[in-house]
């Protein structure tokens, strides 16, 4: 396995809306368990293709303390069970460093494809049902910055790209 490369805010990249998986291959397996290797070593809950630089629509999922629960979704649809709207605060690998509260719908379902391209659906609350839509959002060009204001917005852009420039 190999840890990926994780695109930083405000990397245009981010902003690319991924395309549907046509077919789940060995090869896309093997993605899929780089990503979670990424996520856990990053360490995060979740991770969208997207971050990653492969704009196709795959998220992995562990939101257990242990990390003993991996969830993979390939072509990801959710539905809103409960238009009732929850607060949370939302951090992301692509946005490192920061957390801003996030309004969400409380409650999902989410049909997709496994990780052996068999399809199932789940719903979620809490924080699993937080970080689908999260993480779906990414696969559709969209960050959790995108939900706060501009000025916020605007903030986190200018210590990251100085942050980046640090690195570089």
């Amino acid at each position: 396995m190999a840890k990926l490369e994780i695109l930083e805010f405000p990397d245009p990249r981010l902003r690319q809306v991924a395309k549907p998986v046509e077919k789940v291959t060995d090869e896309l397996r093997t993605l899929i368990d780089d990503m979670f290797e990424t996520m856990y070593e990053a360490p995060g809950v979740g991770l969208a293709a997207t971050q990653v630089n492969v704009h196709q629509r795959i998220v992995v999922i562990d939101v257990s303390e242990e990390q003993n629960e991996p969830l993979a979704f390939v072509n990801p649809q959710v539905e809103v069970l409960d238009e009732e709207i929850h607060q949370y605060d939302e951090g992301c690998l692509s946005v490192p460093g920061f957390y801003e509260t996030v309004e969400r719908p409380r409650k999902v379902r989410v049909k997709a494809l496994d990780r052996g391209g068999e399809p199932f659906a789940i719903e979620a609350e809490g924080l699993l049902a937080v970080c689908i839509q999260h993480e779906i959002d990414h696969l559709d060009g969209k960050l959790f910055v995108d939900y706060i204001s501009p000025l916020k917005r605007n903030r986190i852009r200018s210590k990251l790209e100085k942050s980046q420039r640090k690195r570089a």
